[in-house]
């Protein structure tokens, strides 16, 4: 009656416990019984039930965003905002974070931890500027190196010319003492200035495309662990120091193109429950997983939207229950869509037994008459 894995923990619990043969059957019969007392009944509702378990908690939530401390730059959204986002499959979550854990050779000493996680920001060359300007008469762009920065960073002039020569292109560059001149080849006008020296100074130089805030943290274990502002997950997991395995991202899509639509589904799964446990609030794991089930099923991430899993639904009404009714149902009388009934929210709308419970088993009558005649 019980699974596998669940039987295997027993058994090892039982191993653990050292409990006799008597011990053993009350053991083993008790958790067969909540076993079975934990599954769902043919019949029963489980996506209003699942619905409910989400609607009804969320209510309790709280606006919210935590800030790390002495960081503000460091943020993460939690709370409501950030159920609506998972739940919705934004593409880009509004403050995207990346939780990096290093190989244990690397994760001990906090000088290598400091400088991996320099390496990691991305920095730009604004960054090391102190000061750009446009000089108007002869139409050139004037920058000045910050030499202490580019000391800290471990950067060397010539190497930063190399880079904007790589980047720029019809444009002649010249070393001055204090940084460099920039001026095109070609006659550009004062606008056209103005978006090159932008450009300029959004080069990148070095780090991971995208993370704007590094901050290594100590955990329970004795690790240092790198918090990341901005997630870049696939050049992340090429780095040698980074542990693969236990590295994760709040971007779900990213995941999902990284590592598959399997992890996108945990990932869903884990965010949602990081979301409750962090206000308090509790919600049966297996709804949470058919959630999830559903979102990933079709092999990409489909938001509980009208555009997403709610605009797949077969039914007409089921679709016209949800938002928009006017143009699902305009649309449906257009091609003379058939709605079949199916389903639970179309048989509410018409005041008929819906498939669930007791409605789901149906009564077959075989005419005896018409038998004899098909005899005969």
């Amino acid at each position: 009656m019980l699974p596998d894995h669940l039987l295997k923990e027993a058994k090892e619990l039982v191993k653990r416990y050292k409990m006799n043969i008597k011990q053993e059957k009350e053991f083993m019969k008790r958790l067969e019984d909540v076993y079975i007392g934990s599954k769902i009944d043919p019949g029963e509702a489980i996506g209003v039930i699942t619905a409910e378990s989400f609607g009804e908690p969320s209510t309790q939530m709280v606006l919210d965003t935590f800030h790390f401390a002495g960081v503000a730059e460091m943020s993460v959204t939690t709370g409501l905002s950030r159920l609506i986002e998972v739940l919705d499959a934004r593409k880009t979550p509004s403050t995207p974070r990346m939780d990096l854990y290093l190989k244990p050779k690397y994760s001990k000493n906090v000088e290598t931890v400091k400088k991996i996680a320099e390496n990691i920001k991305e920095t730009k060359m604004q960054d090391i500027l102190k000061e750009i300007t446009i000089n108007i008469a002869k139409l050139q762009i004037e920058a000045e190196f910050d030499k202490r920065t580019m000391k800290d960073y471990g950067l060397k002039e010539k190497d930063l010319l190399d880079i904007l020569k790589h980047s720029l292109k019809n444009v002649n560059m010249k070393e001055t003492k204090e940084g460099f001149n920039c001026k095109s080849k070609e006659e550009i006008t004062l606008s056209e200035i103005y978006r090159l020296k932008e450009k300029i100074k959004r080069i990148k130089i070095s780090g991971l495309k995208g993370i704007t805030r590094v901050l290594p943290v100590k955990n329970d274990e004795d690790e240092y662990i790198i918090y990341c502002a901005g997630s870049n997950l696939k050049d992340a997991l090429q780095l040698e120091e980074i542990d693969h395995e236990r590295t994760t991202s709040n971007n779900i899509y990213e995941i999902s193109e990284v590592l598959g639509i399997e992890a996108a589904r945990n990932a869903i799964i884990v965010e949602i429950q990081k979301v409750l446990d962090g206000q308090g609030l509790s919600i049966d794991i297996r709804h949470i997983m058919l959630l999830a089930d559903i979102m990933t099923r079709n092999g990409e991430i489909k938001g509980v939207t009208r555009t997403g899993i709610a605009g797949e639904k077969e039914s007409v009404l089921a679709r016209a229950a949800f938002e928009t009714p006017i143009k699902h149902i305009l649309n449906a009388s257009l091609i003379g869509e058939v709605d079949e009934l199916n389903s639970v929210i179309e048989n509410v709308i018409l005041n008929q037994p819906i498939p669930l419970g007791t409605g789901l088993p149906q009564l077959i009558m075989r005419n005896l008459t018409e038998d004899k005649d098909e005899f005969n």
